[in-house]
């Protein structure tokens, strides 16, 4: 189980240095088209519709590895009337779940979405004319990251349980506002 759990974190990491690559490459682009209009009185014609491609990348692959950073916004108020320890670590557990099902079902349904644009070979209005499957990709490719990391998560929190080692990880921060 421990090496399943370093696998799927690993990929995540993975995932989010791709989705840093993507967050670069855009700031690159804008600021190339800042540079292109002001100097040189041309442009791109891509930065709009590509940077809104990355973004996209962005948001998808890096939602996975916030989750494994604990970087998403948490509920925690139910952590106040839990006690600390396997109650709260049940609580994660629960939650976790209801997390993987949501992602699953996106996966799914950004699957489909995918797989209609590849089949259809749908291209983009824009002048450069993109297959939508090429950026479209990144949906149910960061959703399944994301699903992998959630049971991940769910393998951590069942070790605690096993374990009994519950460490100082599983208590909000108050300094951080979480």
């Amino acid at each position: 189980m421990g090496l399943f759990i370093k696998i799927i974190d690993r990929i995540t990491d993975t995932f989010g240095v791709i989705a840093g690559l993507f967050m670069v490459s855009a700031v690159l682009m804008v600021l190339t088209e800042v540079i292109l209009r002001t100097v040189f009185d041309g442009t791109l014609y891509i930065t709009q519709e590509y940077t809104a491609y990355f973004m996209v990348a962005v948001t998808f692959f890096g939602l996975a590895y916030t989750l494994k950073e604990k970087g998403h916004i948490r509920l925690s108020f139910l952590h106040r009337f839990v006690k600390f320890g396997k109650p709260q670590t049940i609580l994660d557990i629960v939650a976790f779940v209801f997390g993987f099902i949501m992602f699953a079902i996106i996966t799914y349904a950004s699957y489909e979405y995918f797989m209609s644009s590849w089949e259809s070979m749908t291209r983009s209005r824009q002048i450069s004319q993109t297959y939508l499957a090429i950026p479209q990709a990144a949906m149910p490719l960061g959703s399944l990251i994301m699903s992998l990391q959630f049971i991940g998560e769910i393998l951590k929190a069942i070790t605690k349980l096993r374990t009994g080692e519950y460490g100082v990880d599983d208590t909000e921060s108050d300094s951080l506002g979480r």
